[in-house]
């Protein structure tokens, strides 16, 4: 018998905050029985499925459409954050659901008000990596004038260009979870000056990040501003008019977040003056779009239909966080991603 045959992988947390993978013993078939787990999938995903199917055999599912008595024995609810419309009837048929885990990394569209006391978790941190790098990627774009720079034909002249760089550009980071973690770390690289702007002043756990108390200290300091924090109640239109206009004249503002944390309405004239440089926006409102807004075809303005977070293995890196969760739970441990009904995430 392999290794992985004989041990399942698990996270442990350390006291300073840091995460390693350790292996735990698979139960044995004497106690198998009562490893079973009945999960309650709210979505139509087969290859979700057979991905559970393979890595967590322990695991009965069944969908949220079931019959009532197949409901009753529901441990775990695995649901998306949007479009869980069914779940207050679903909460009801489930008697005995103990954990609910939302297969997304954000939780603002997800009605939290509905599951009382019970625990959830989502997949925070899954998407970091490939979000961290389109950030760096439109920064890298406005520095290096990508596309205007590359020429189709002969230009007036060769070796002549006003381009900008990263290197002692200072980031300006609404939000230091994963995601503004690992900007951080790819900004750092290039030898940017990076700032931070978090809910709850403490020490910045990565050399070379300053943590700044308030917006209005952060905002003049910035070249590029980059919006990588939850939509809750207390961060809703946290950068209006006034806050663009803190900010020093050519900033570049990047929003991977949601759009409800600026004001588009009060973007326009700032980026018709000039005063903000552009804007790459992977998030607006409302999403879709709907044909002929002004965000389509204002030349400051780079649009991406909400990709950021796209890479390949994606999916199985989101439901890598559940199934670790699910050995976790299984043990006693803590879990990945805990939800904080109360902050809303």
């Amino acid at each position: 018998m392999a290794v992985m045959d004989r041990y399942w992988p698990a996270v442990s947390c350390c006291p300073d905050g840091t995460r390693h993978m350790i292996l735990v013993p698979v139960p044995t078939a004497a106690t198998q029985e009562f490893m079973i787990m009945r999960l309650a999938l709210n979505f139509d995903a087969p290859g979700i499925v057979q991905l559970l199917q393979e890595n967590a055999p322990e695991l009965d599912i069944v969908h949220s459409s079931a019959p009532p008595a197949a409901l009753q024995e529901v441990e775990v609810l695995l649901t998306p954050a949007a479009g869980a419309s069914n779940l207050s009837g679903l909460l009801s048929a489930c008697p005995r659901l103990k954990w609910i885990h939302i297969l997304g990394t954000g939780v603002d569209d997800f009605p939290l008000e509905l599951v009382g006391d019970q625990r959830v978790t989502c997949s925070r941190g899954a998407t970091a990596s490939p979000i961290a790098e389109w950030v760096m990627a439109m920064i890298l774009c406005f520095e290096k004038k990508l596309p205007d720079s590359w020429i189709a034909e002969p230009p007036q002249s060769w070796y002549v260009a006003n381009l900008g760089g990263l290197e002692g550009k200072t980031l300006g980071l609404l939000g230091f979870g994963a995601i503004g973690q690992a900007i951080a770390r790819r900004a750092l690289a290039f030898d940017m000056r990076v700032l931070a702007k978090v809910r709850q002043h403490r020490e910045s756990p990565l050399d070379g990040v300053e943590f700044i108390e308030s917006l209005e200290h952060l905002l003049p300091q910035v070249d590029h501003l980059v919006l990588a924090l939850p939509a809750t109640a207390e961060s809703r239109g946290l950068i209006g008019k006034a806050q663009l206009l803190q900010t020093k004249p050519g900033v570049h503002l990047v929003n991977v977040a949601r759009a409800a944390l600026l004001d588009q309405a009060a973007l326009r004239p700032l980026l018709d003056s000039g005063h903000v440089a552009a804007a790459s926006l992977d998030v607006v409102e409302p999403e879709p779009l709907p044909a002929g807004h002004w965000l389509y075809g204002h030349p400051r303005v780079r649009l991406s239909p909400h990709i950021s977070w796209s890479s390949v293995g994606i999916v199985s890196r989101m439901l890598g966080v559940f199934l670790r969760n699910v050995r976790a739970y299984r043990q006693g441990m803590p879990l990945e991603g805990l939800v904080n009904r109360s902050a809303g995430y």
